[in-house]
Order: structure tokens, then sequence, then C-alpha cells
């Protein structure tokens, strides 16, 4: 593999206009084929096989339109003293149903609905399946707001959280902010500053713009294109950061700009194809949630990043070739291509006091993980969002007006086509139980065969109560009623779907975990032939992400420092957060795990020298590391600054186990058992061993075993 990437990079090096110009025609072909051809990105939160999805599949085959999205119309009058009672002010709401009722796809605009107080009417619209709606539905329902009325009109509804995406242009602003000043604190240097940020930004806008046509092959949910773009960001520019880092390196020790770029492909460009490989199959591992919507956007962010590993192998290289030895100049301050001896001296360290820093930095992951057991999975409803919006202003009326369950109605489908009789008692049933405050009288289409219920609980749409009350329904309530019935009863809705969902993906969350883990530590095995170090290494990255899930409970859930994140109460985390997070900050975490590994392995087969290895392994990765980790941060960190709980979810776990992994477990723990262990960690059984690169350049003469280390000397000697 080595020799030939490093072929690879020498050919894009010395003719670098025509990888360049391949880059370029394919970019324009996608481009032009997504603005022409692409399909838009649509959201779809059920998932096979749950009841939730029953009752849609019911109302969707029956054709009622209880199949489809809502939206709900909040309106107050301007006047605090005045009620919705006055005849004016009646007329002004009659008049904004009209104008509800009039926009497209609006199947039904429902009369108002006055609260007992007579503060305030709520109208609830209603549109077809999410497949016959555009985004500029949303912007139409929008314009509501803006009519001259006496009354304040709020908006809200699942229309909202179809349509309404957060925006990554701000995350994205402030995190290539970030990396150029650490990339010119890193480098020293304006050219080799900006050619990983080039590279990073081509690679990113190419593999976004291709998601609209992969829709032809699989729906990808809209969000994924914020997602992706903010681990593409970071993954790209860290992987170009290695790459570049080894060529400064290699030019510093007089080898031709060519030579230097082959090199630094078939030595750093090795680790990221093995890196980039773990997050892709980290993320893949979605597939074991059986939720296509959670599955659809781990392909998505998995493209994304396999476009970065692209990008670093063959269009970096390209630039390499076209800067020259240009790339050490314009400088802005002098940094030496080698890192200085401060992070020799800490490993070395470190190394001294290997039990004590071992015992110290796990105590410390285990007690950040603790919070774990408090995890609670839940639906965050709108009332999470910030008060500038909307969709809040209208989830406080209508809890104030109503109660917190109208804003997460339950939609009970009843195949009713065996036995019409059961539709009464199941309404006296359904509106008798104690976690219900009404239902609204049945609506049954006799020719379908299906009836429809809607029940509004006693509580908001995240609370757990909300939860008992769909399980009670399901287990007590249906059973008692059609016991004996042919009839059949689903709840549904999005309170119940997402709850679904939720239960969906706990269920299969040790089995995903499991697979993730296996695969990777076979991935590890393979790579650095051994069995100890990738054990060692699932292991960490397991407490580090441990880690990164108790911060999110200790901010999201028991509102610690939420203020900071502009986080207005407590909410429960989203049901399939954690399992994207661990994919994710899995991949990423064995990220640095290769990176550093590779120049401890590359040592050790040139010394034998556990200790010394570690310590080099440190030295010459501890500044390109922590210059990574900082650009991943800071790109996560300013994607918390969205306003929807879920990006800042997303945003500040990333962040927090990115930053314990590059610090606690890459410079701490790492050195610190590779210490303990000793020769241990290079333990391989014969069986696997008989045919390793690694062993073969232990026993091969000297210039291959270079070349097999990664330390070329010469064209000769890779080519070899």
């Amino acid at each position: 593999m080595r020799s030939n990437l490093y072929r690879l990079g020498r050919y894009a090096a010395r003719r670098p206009w025509v990888v360049i110009g391949a880059w370029l025609v394919v970019a324009a072909l996608v481009i032009a084929a997504s603005g022409a051809f692409g399909k838009k990105l649509e959201d779809s939160f059920g998932a096979p096989g749950v009841d939730s999805q029953a009752a849609t599949d019911l109302l969707s085959a029956a054709g009622a339109d209880q199949a489809g999205l809502t939206a709900q119309v909040v309106v107050t009058p301007r006047d605090s003293t005045s009620t919705l009672n006055s005849p004016d002010l009646r007329t002004a709401l009659t008049r904004i149903q009209s104008a509800a009722a009039s926009l497209p796809h609006v199947l039904r605009a429902g009369d108002p609905v006055i609260s007992p107080d007579g503060r305030v009417g709520l109208i609830r619209l209603q549109y077809p399946v999410l497949e016959k709606l555009e985004p500029s539905d949303l912007e139409q329902l929008k314009t509501l707001a803006a009519v001259d009325s006496p009354l304040r009109i709020e908006l809200g509804g699942d229309l909202f959280y179809a349509f309404e995406q957060g925006q990554a242009g701000l995350g994205e602003a402030v995190g290539l902010i970030a990396a150029v000043v650490i990339l010119l604190l890193a480098f020293g240097s304006i050219i080799a500053m900006g050619l990983p940020i080039g590279m990073a930004v081509f690679g990113l806008a190419l593999a976004v713009s291709s998601l609209s046509l992969v829709t032809y092959l699989i729906d990808l949910p809209s969000w994924a294109p914020v997602l992706g773009s903010m681990i593409g960001l970071g993954v790209g520019i860290d992987y170009a950061l290695i790459i570049v880092t080894r060529h400064r390196e290699y030019l510093s020790r007089g080898m031709s700009v060519a030579e230097s770029v082959g090199s630094a492909v078939a030595t750093a460009g090795q680790a990221v194809l093995f890196a980039g490989g773990t997050v892709v199959i980290a993320i893949l591992g979605l597939v074991v949630a059986g939720v296509p919507f959670v599955t659809a956007g781990g392909i998505a962010v998995s493209l994304i990043v396999l476009t970065m590993v692209l990008a670093s192998i063959t269009l970096l290289p390209a630039f390499l070739g076209l800067a020259g030895h240009w790339i050490n100049r314009i400088r802005v301050r002098r940094v030496r291509p080698s890192p200085g001896s401060g992070w020799q001296r800490w490993a070395g360290h470190v190394s001294k006091h290997a039990a004590a820093y071992a015992v110290s930095a796990t105590v410390l992951l285990l007690a950040l993980a603790a919070p774990v057991l408090a995890l609670r999975v839940g639906t965050p409803d709108d009332g999470a969002l910030p008060v500038q919006r909307t969709e809040r202003r209208a989830y406080d009326l209508v809890a104030a007006g109503f109660g917190a369950g109208s804003n997460g109605p339950l939609v009970v489908a009843v195949d009713i086509s065996r036995d019409p009789g059961v539709v009464q008692p199941l309404f006296d049933a359904v509106r008798a139980d104690q976690g219900i405050a009404s239902v609204a009288p049945p609506a049954v289409n006799t020719a379908a065969g299906v009836a429809t219920l809607i029940a509004v609980p006693t509580t908001g749409p995240q609370d757990d109560a909300t939860m008992t009350t769909v399980k009670r329904l399901r287990a007590e309530v249906f059973p008692s009623v059609l016991r004996n019935s042919p009839a059949k009863a689903h709840v549904g809705g999005q309170t119940a779907t997402l709850a679904d969902v939720g239960a969906r993906v706990n269920d299969r969350l040790p089995w995903f975990i499991g697979a993730v883990i296996l695969l990777s530590v076979v991935l590890l095995t393979v790579v650095f032939r051994s069995v100890v170090v990738p054990l060692k290494a699932a292991l960490m990255n397991l407490l580090s992400i441990g880690a990164s899930f108790g911060v999110i409970v200790m901010i999201f859930q028991w509102g610690w420092a939420a203020d900071l994140i502009g986080l207005d109460s407590t909410i429960p985390i989203l049901p399939f957060i954690p399992m994207f997070m661990f994919a994710v900050v899995f991949g990423l975490s064995m990220d640095y795990e290769v990176f550093l590994l590779t120049r401890i392995r590359e040592e050790y087969v040139r010394t034998q020298d556990n200790t010394a290895s570690t310590i080099h392994g440190i030295t010459t990765t501890g500044r390109v590391i922590t210059s990574a980790a900082l650009i991943m941060i800071t790109v996560f960190v300013s994607f918390s600054l969205a306003d929807d709980p879920t990006a800042k979810m997303f945003g500040l776990g990333l962040a927090t186990a990115v930053l314990v992994d590059a610090t606690v477990v890459r410079l701490i723990l790492v050195p610190a058992l590779m210490k303990l262990l000793g020769d241990a960690n290079w333990w391989t059984p014969a069986w696997l061993n008989h045919r390793s690169p690694w062993t073969k350049a232990r026993h091969a003469d000297p210039g291959t075993a270079v070349e097999l280390a990664g330390e070329p000397g010469s064209d000769m000697s890779l080519q070899r």
C-alpha cells in the first residue's frame, strides 16, 4: 500500500494541474447535475415495525388527512386587557383562519378554539404527507405572521420540525476562522496554512453538493448536510494537517518536492486512510439501528468523510507540488518543522510516573462518565427553543391556554373494517384514561374502514408521563376494549413516533456498540499487528465517549452552565443522538489513535525500545494532534451557537469528546499504559504475525526496513 500511495503522491506533485483539473471537472459536473437534477432531502422520522408507523400506514392507506403534517396558528390579543370574545377580535380571528385555509397545500383549517380565559386562540392546519410538501410551504405559512391584525400571531407544529433546519453557515465560518489562526500558529506560514483550508473547503463543497444526487439511491434527511459539514470540515483540515506536517519534515531533510510529497502520502497518507476508514466503518455501523433516517444520515456523513480522505491523498499532494518550496515562505512566525523538546519532556515525565497518571486519568474519566447513569432519552419539544423563535412563543401560549399536552396530541388510528362498532367504546376508554386531558370527536371513514381519534395528553411532549400514557394505551386500554374484536388500534403522531424511534434505538444500541468496536478492533489489528493495542484503544475510546455523554447529561438534563449556550430549560436527550454520537466520536477518537500509534510503531520496529518509541511518538505528534484537536473542538463548539438544541447537543458532545481524547487519553493514558504494558503492547499470535509487514521490516535489509517504518530515504527505497 505504501509504495502505491508513494507513487500516487509523487504523480500528483509532479503533474499538479492534471490532478487539480480532474477534481475541477468532477466538481463542475456534480454541482451542475445537482442544480439541474438533484432531488430534495426529506425527513421521515418513522421506523418500520413500530406501532406509530402502523398508525401512519393505516391512515395513509385510507387517504386520511391525519396521516400528513400539521401546523398551528396561535393568536393572542396585542392588548393585554382584551379577550378573543370581543366582536372585533373574533372578526380578526376569522380573517386569519381564511388566510390560513387559502395557503398552498393546506387541506383543512380547523375552526378556532378559544382558551377558557379567552386570551389564546388556536387554529390547527392539516397538510398532506411529507412527500407532497416543499420547504416553500413553511415559508408561505410564515407570511401569516406579517398579516396586519390586532392579534399577535405565532406559528408552530410539525411543518417547522420537518423544514426549519439549522444553518451551518455561522458554524462553518467560525470554524474556518479558528482553523486559520491555529494553522498559522502551528505552521508559521501563510501558504502552509492555506493549503489544508483550501482542500477542506473544496472537498466539502463537492461532497455536500453530491447529496442531492445520492437521494436517487436512498432518501437522505435534510439535516445531513449540517451534520456532515460539521464533521467533514473538521476531519478534512485534520487529515491535511497531518500530511502537510510530514511533507515539511521531509523537505527539511533535503528531499525534493516530489519525493517529499510522495513520502508524506506514503506514511501520513496511510494513517489518514486507516483513520478515515475507521470513521466510515463506525458511522456506517448505524445500519444496525434499524431506523431508516438514522442509517441514511450515516451514509451521507460517511460519503463526506470519504471525499475528504480522497482529497487528502490526491488533491492536497497536487497543491503541495504546485506550492513547491514556497510552502515554507511568507512566514508570520518561525516554526521548526520538527516539534520542540517540550512534548519529549512531558512524555518522559508521564512514563516515569506511569502508574499514578494511569490511575488519575482513569478516575477522572470515570467521574465525567458517571452522569451517563442518569441519561434520559426523550423528545425535546419547542419549549426548549429560545424565546426569539416563533415556535417557542406559540408553544408557551398553547401551554398557558390549553395545557402542555396540546403541543403534542396523540393520533389514534383504528382499523374498523371488520368491526365498526368499537369506535364509541374506544373513544370512551381513551377519554377516561388518567393521562388524557381531552379527545376530539372521532373522525370515521366508513368506506376506508378507518377511524381517527385525536387525544390530548395531560402532560407535554417531552415529559416521561406522556411516554407512560402512550405505553398504557397500547398495553392496557386498547386490549381491554378490543379483546374480543378483530379491530386494531395504533397510537401515532410526532410524539409517539419519536418515542418509538427512541425505544428502537435503545434496543439496538448494545448490538451497535458491539459491532462498531469489533470492526474497529479488527481494523487496528490489521494495521498494527497487535491484539493488545486495539483492545486498549477501544477501552480508552469508550471512556472518552462516556465522558462526553456525561457532560451532555450535566448540561442538558441537569442544567449546569446551560445559560452559557443559550439553553432556556433542561431537556431530555433526543433518542437517536447517543447512537449517532457514539459512531462519530468513536471514529474520531480512533483517528488520533492511528496517528499516534503509527509513529510509535514505526519507531518500535526500528529500535525495539517500547518506552523510547512511545516518547518519540508523543514528541513527533504532540503538536500536530493538539493543533488538529483545537481545530476540531472549535468547529464543533461553533455549531453549538445554533438555536436548535439538537445541534447544540451534537456540537458540545463532539467537542468534549475530542478535548478529552486529545488531552487526557492521548497525552496521559496512552503513554502511561504503553509504559506499564511494555513489550506486551505488541504481542501477536503467531498465526496473525506470520504475514505482518512489520515483521518483514524487522528481518529485512536496512533500506527496506526504513521504507516500511515510514522513513523513506530516496525514490529507490520506496520503489523497492
